[in-house]
């Protein structure tokens, strides 16, 4: 009796489809539990504390600075750099720390650190996402901020956040997973950038040398970017989406190279 082949190689070795999808929906149903709570008040929670703690701040900088560098609105002005910014450090520290988060599940062989890192990161997009959504639009509504929204700027700008945010964070992933010290070492570092990333000035208000040094900073070209996309008037001419998306790619890369070579040894640490 003859057997059509291919039937019969499908029914020995099915492959299940769209595994990576379910493993990583499950992860980040599980992160919602953990986090927030059953109860859809731990995530509306999470959201309403970086708003009203941004709408505070903006308040509190726009009574010493009621002439803001770009357009007539300090709250504007302030969060149009406070956002992407948190974004990034939110992203960024979630996803470094994906492997430690999801250590035990990572000893099922169906889940590997890749759908680890894909499931912190995910569901923290989507909530920084809502974040900048919920605080910018409360803005407009309460304030005469005369900005002229260019949709395309705006996304370009969040995609850049997203896009830096998962690869530095999987780069630290490895680092902080195979070397527990450099979180602490890493949050040293990095407490300088708020100051430094343009979050209360513009790039072009810096004197040189120090704005050419500035350049380099990857968060100064997103916020300059997240800002011409509110103040038609802000050209931000400097910002390059292919210097961030190549340090993205350059780290992110890395990051996996060294997690694939040495996720074994973490899992034992």
């Amino acid at each position: 009796m003859k057997v059509d082949g291919r039937h019969h190689l499908g029914k020995v070795n099915p492959q299940p489809r769209f595994m990576t999808v379910r493993t990583v929906t499950a992860l980040i149903l599980r992160e919602i539990t953990a986090s927030y709570g059953r109860s859809p008040g731990g995530y509306l929670w999470a959201l309403a504390e970086p708003v009203l703690g941004i709408a505070l701040l903006s308040v509190i900088f726009s009574i010493g600075f009621r002439s803001p560098l770009l357009g007539t609105n300090f709250a504007m002005f302030y969060a149009t750099g406070l956002l992407p910014f948190l974004m990034f450090s939110d992203l960024s520290t979630k996803t470094a720390q994906a492997i430690n988060y999801s250590k035990q599940l990572l000893a099922y062989p169906r889940v590997t650190f890749v759908d680890a890192i894909l499931g912190r990161f995910v569901l923290n997009l989507l909530t920084q996402v809502l974040v900048i959504s919920i605080v910018l639009t409360g803005i407009i509504l309460t304030f005469d901020t005369r900005t002229t929204l260019e949709m395309g700027k705006i996304i370009s700008a969040i995609m850049m956040t997203a896009a830096l945010g998962l690869g530095i964070g999987t780069f630290n992933c490895f680092l902080m997973s195979m070397f527990p010290v450099w979180q602490r070492a890493y949050s040293i570092l990095t407490r300088p950038l708020l100051l430094i990333s343009g979050v209360i000035f513009t790039l072009e208000a810096v004197p040189n040398p120090y704005q050419e040094w500035l350049w380099y900073n990857p968060l100064i070209h997103i916020v300059g970017l997240m800002r011409a996309g509110f103040y038609n008037s802000y050209d931000a001419s400097y910002a390059s989406p292919i210097y961030i998306y190549a340090i993205s790619v350059v780290f992110g890369f890395l990051g996996l190279v060294f997690l694939r070579r040495y996720h074994r040894d973490i899992m034992e640490l």
